[in-house]
Order: C-alpha cells, then sequence, then structure tokens
C-alpha cells in the first residue's frame, strides 16, 4: 500500500470514533460491565482501563480497536452474530451438544465476550494465551448433528463461519448505532485485521 493511501485510512480510522462516551453512554457501559464481570473467574483478568504490556495484536491505530470499542454496536453486533450461528446445523449442533449455555447463559456470554475483549486489546502474550485456549476447547467439541453429518468445532470451513458472522455483525452494529458508514477501504481493513484471530484458530481463506 502507497504511504498517502495508508496514511488517509489512518486519519479517516481515528474519526470513526472522534467524540467521548456520553455520561450514559459510560453509564450503560459500566452497569453492562458489571454483569460480565472479569473478576468472576469467568475472563482473563484483564484489566481494559489501564493494561499492561505492549498494544497487542492491533494497537491504538487499527480499525479493530475503533469498531469494538463502542459499545452499543458490539452489543446489538453480538446477539445478532449468535442469531446467525445458530442458522448453520453443524455450528448449532456444537453448542446444543458441548455447551453449557442451558445452565449458565451469562457465563457462557462472558467467556465469548472476555475472548473478543481480550484478542482486540490485551497484550499480544495474553491474546495468544486466550486463541490458545480456545482452540484447545475447539478440538475436544466433535459429534453427530441431527441430520446425520459430523462436525467438529475446529473445522476450517465452521470456523470461518462463525468468525464472518461476527465480524460483519459488529461493523453493522457500529454502523447503526453510530449512524455512520464506514468506508469500503476501512471495511476491508477491519475485515483483514480481525481475519488474523480466526486464522489462528484454524480458519481459511478468510
Amino acid at each position: 500500500m502507497k504511504r498517502g493511501t495508508a496514511s488517509a485510512l489512518l486519519g479517516a480510522a481515528r474519526q470513526l470514533t472522534g467524540h467521548a462516551l456520553t455520561p450514559l453512554h459510560a453509564q450503560m457501559r459500566r452497569a453492562v460491565g458489571a454483569v460480565l464481570d472479569r473478576g468472576q473467574g469467568q475472563g482473563p483478568g484483564i484489566n481494559f482501563d489501564a493494561p499492561a504490556g505492549d498494544p497487542g495484536l492491533f494497537g491504538p491505530d487499527s480499525v479493530v480497536w475503533r469498531i469494538h470499542g463502542d459499545f452499543p454496536g458490539m452489543m446489538a453486533g453480538g446477539i445478532c452474530a449468535l442469531m446467525l450461528q445458530t442458522l448453520h446445523p453443524l455450528a448449532l449442533a456444537g453448542v446444543w451438544d458441548h455447551s453449557n449455555f442451558r445452565q449458565d447463559l451469562l457465563g457462557r456470554l462472558r467467556r465469548t465476550t472476555a475472548f473478543v475483549a481480550g484478542t482486540s486489546y490485551a497484550s499480544t502474550g495474553e491474546a495468544q494465551r486466550l486463541i490458545a485456549h480456545v482452540a484447545a476447547i475447539h478440538r475436544r467439541v466433535h459429534g453427530t448433528a441431527p441430520d446425520g453429518r459430523r462436525y467438529a468445532a475446529d473445522q476450517p470451513r465452521l470456523l470461518t463461519w462463525v468468525h464472518i458472522t461476527e465480524m460483519t455483525s459488529f461493523l453493522a452494529g457500529y454502523e447503526r448505532y453510530r449512524g455512520v458508514t464506514v468506508p469500503p477501504p476501512l471495511a476491508d481493513r477491519y475485515y483483514a485485521e480481525t481475519a488474523t484471530v480466526a486464522e489462528a484458530l484454524g480458519a481459511r481463506r478468510v
């Protein structure tokens, strides 16, 4: 990429989140953050308000930091992604057979939220630890769907489906609740950045 093009994209990315949280916005963030408390053994124990270590997989100039820092868009996008993922019979079978969401729905949500937040904002080492942890869980999740097809959570095509439903939903949520349209070059950059996490988990051709 030419230097001028990269600088223009960086400038546009910085404008995506150009205003501070409103008091109500900040209050909502704290309230939901308390529900998804990292201190209850469900999350990675990362201090997101004052993180230690390096800037992580993406850094402050990334599009990821801007998109994933928008609280309403991420909450709405996360729900949208879960609904889309259930449309894939094999993804649904894996969750139905192996997840404890029926007994601990909030815990399941905490762990998913912690993974997205940790791989987005935590240090490189912490993000890699989270990816390795989830990959190890995926290797244990396999079985047979009601239609007779075998499934495995570490199947590349299945991982790709789960990833793209998340990232398209997060971006759509950002645009909807920020009231903006992310320029195509920045959307492409966002997808390229987030693909690194999916590919680290085993997704292909993201």
